[in-house]
């Protein structure tokens, strides 16, 4: 038990450094080619407003057809049953590229931040190392406050995902009223949940916006 555990480990090690050592290649080659990791940052941030601005559509559409099922009066409910599982499963799907895409991110930050700190000794002026450091402080706390707020909405993701996947279940092996009568009474708390995703992503976009605003200005 114990050879497999540390054979498991061993292998967690190894994808850690191998995916480590394929950023640090991608960022070396990209930095060859003139696109600095401060561009690549500010390319993610952008990407990942993307993916929450469309995540919070897909919430908002998939909310309206969850509560346009409560309202069924009769007909084919395995249609509607259907329509909801396409529709839960392209929520999953968007919530996978908003984890990605925060995931990525971090990724590059971490890596811009890390060579800035380095570079800070290379300096013979003590008033430009000064300079530099303050600017690094500034962009460490205007970045943590957007991943802050990426990840806040993140976690709302998951409480509104949960119970539509129970919903969708139940309904694929009850396509009857007490299915319908059974989404109606969840409805009320996850219409609650999605406002929430909604605001929290709504700040987190805001954030972005701002984030990418400091790293442009820098560069003036």
């Amino acid at each position: 038990m114990k050879s497999r555990l540390l054979y498991l480990f061993s292998i967690i090690i190894f994808c850690e450094i191998f995916l480590s050592c394929c950023s640090s290649v991608y960022y070396s080659t990209m930095e060859k080619m003139g696109v600095h990791k401060r561009d690549i940052l500010v390319d993610r941030v952008e990407k990942a407003k993307n993916s929450q601005e469309e995540a919070k559509k897909e919430f908002a559409s998939a909310l309206e057809r969850f509560s346009s099922v409560v309202n069924f009066n009769g007909g084919d409910l395995e249609t509607k049953y259907n329509e909801l599982k396409d529709e839960l499963d392209n929520l999953e799907a968007r919530a996978q590229e908003v984890h990605d895409r925060i995931e990525a991110v971090e990724d590059v930050a971490q890596a811009l931040f890390d060579e800035w700190e380095e570079e800070l000794d290379q300096y013979h002026s003590q008033r430009l190392r000064q300079a530099s450091a303050r600017k690094l402080r500034e962009t460490k706390r205007r970045y943590n406050q957007l991943i802050r707020a990426m990840k806040r909405a993140e976690a709302k993701i998951d409480p509104v995902l949960v119970p539509l996947r129970d919903e969708v279940l139940f309904l694929k092996h009850n396509l009857n009223a007490r299915a319908i009568a059974s989404l109606k009474g969840e409805l009320a708390r996850i219409q609650v949940d999605v406002s929430e995703l909604l605001r929290d992503m709504e700040r987190s976009i805001r954030e972005a916006d701002s984030f990418i605003q400091t790293l442009q200005n820098q560069k003036e």
